[in-house]
């Protein structure tokens, strides 16, 4: 049984968030981000849907052979030729995963795969089974678990378990659970199914309504000790859980986490943000948390006078410790006379305490004409004595 005070880091960016429109990855990419997970020291890669494509067959293949000291998996429908498509993809894996999933909500059984729910409970049990015999790991995913009915998910889990799942997942597929209810579910699946406490439960969560992350914490909080994310928050539709944010808000709060912890190399986080970003071709946003350009960036005055007197004041984590070099104070008209001084400091200006009032002046002229103060600007307008020109 895996240590109840670590949390496992499933990270799903080659496989859900590759899925993301116009995220679509060659081999060779896919090759580089998994060795950035490796780094990051992850401790699942899900490499990919091993039956949609030939290509993704070779490309899950060619990372389960290269992968090491990690677990890789690969996706598959409850279906035994998926199966069978997964086992060669990640049979020579060190630690081989099989991720079968089946949809079990009304609306799923009903509308899309047109069968009842005793149905789909005999085709968990003998997927898993044959999976089972394939792989010492296998996965089962409730599909829509949030939306199926509580007691129903309660008979999916127990069947899965005495077939041999090894970590069941209780996925918000389209993001549709509130914090409150997910950690409720978690609770209450964790008192009711036979078998539940020899096995791992996982959280996998989208950000439809902006919860991804806020429900992949309460479901921590109610016992997952998986959690299944991705880089960037990449994913379908709005996203999946962000593993930059799940693993430094436990790394910031052990108070309110139970002191649970994960094997993430943290410092690894800006690297592998940029690289899943330029090797996509999707940006990050400039406000994203934890790896975002303004994560670290502060303008406003009382934000600039307060963090050099004492990170503390603005900071609940350090820049390095993601991977960022330091903070970044944003000269802008929103700055203060303290932030204006301590940058013409690190140009090697020391301004006394009229001149910096008469530079300050002028600075906020300018400021007031443009979005972006240079450090060039700031020379000229000491040096000069003069405002620079707005159009510069």
């Amino acid at each position: 049984m895996a240590d109840p005070a670590v949390i496992r880091i499933f990270d799903t960016t080659l496989r859900d968030g590759e899925q993301s429109p116009g995220a679509t990855l060659t081999t060779g990419e896919k090759l580089q981000v998994a060795e950035s997970l490796v780094r990051l020291n992850v401790d699942i890669i899900e490499a990919g849907f091993p039956a949609a494509s030939p290509g993704d067959l070779a490309a899950v293949k060619e990372i389960a052979r290269q992968a090491k000291g990690v677990a890789v998996a690969g996706l598959a429908r409850a279906a035994i030729s998926d199966i069978d498509a997964c086992w060669e993809a990640v049979s020579e894996a060190e630690n081989p995963v099989i991720h079968v999933f089946l949809a079990t909500s009304d609306i799923h059984l009903k509308h899309k795969l047109n069968i009842s729910p005793e149905e789909a409970l005999q085709r968990i049990a003998s997927t898993v089974s044959y999976a089972r015999n394939l792989c010492p790991t296998v996965e089962f995913s409730a599909e829509d678990a949030t939306r199926s009915d509580w007691d129903y998910l309660c008979r999916v889990f127990e069947t899965a378990i005495k077939c041999g799942a090894t970590t069941v997942n209780t996925p918000d597929t389209v993001g549709y659970t509130m914090p409150h209810e997910y950690e409720a579910l978690f609770r209450y699946l964790r008192e009711r199914v036979p078998g539940i406490e020899d096995v791992v439960m996982s959280a996998h969560c989208h950000n439809d309504l902006g919860m991804a992350t806020a429900n992949t914490m309460a479901a921590i909080r109610a016992g997952a000790r998986q959690v299944e994310v991705t880089l960037n928050g990449l994913g379908e539709r709005a996203g999946n859980t962000a593993m930059e944010e799940v693993v430094m808000a436990l790394r910031t709060r052990p108070d309110y986490y139970g002191n649970v912890t994960t094997r993430i190399n943290n410092q690894e986080f800006l690297a592998a943000s940029q690289l899943v970003s330029r090797l996509t071709g999707i940006p990050v946003q400039p406000n994203k948390a934890v790896v975002g350009a303004n994560a670290f960036a502060h303008e406003a005055g009382i934000y600039q006078d307060g963090l050099l007197k004492n990170r503390l004041t603005y900071e609940v984590m350090t820049p390095q410790s993601v991977g960022w070099s330091d903070t970044k104070l944003v000269l802008g008209k929103h700055s203060g006379r303290h932030g204006l001084d301590a940058r013409l400091r690190q140009l090697g200006h020391r301004l006394d305490a009229e001149q910096l009032k008469t530079a300050y002046k002028r600075f906020i002229t300018l400021a007031d004409q443009k979005k972006h103060i240079t450090d060039a600007d700031l020379v000229y307008i000491v040096e000069s004595g003069k405002e620079t020109p707005a159009a510069i």
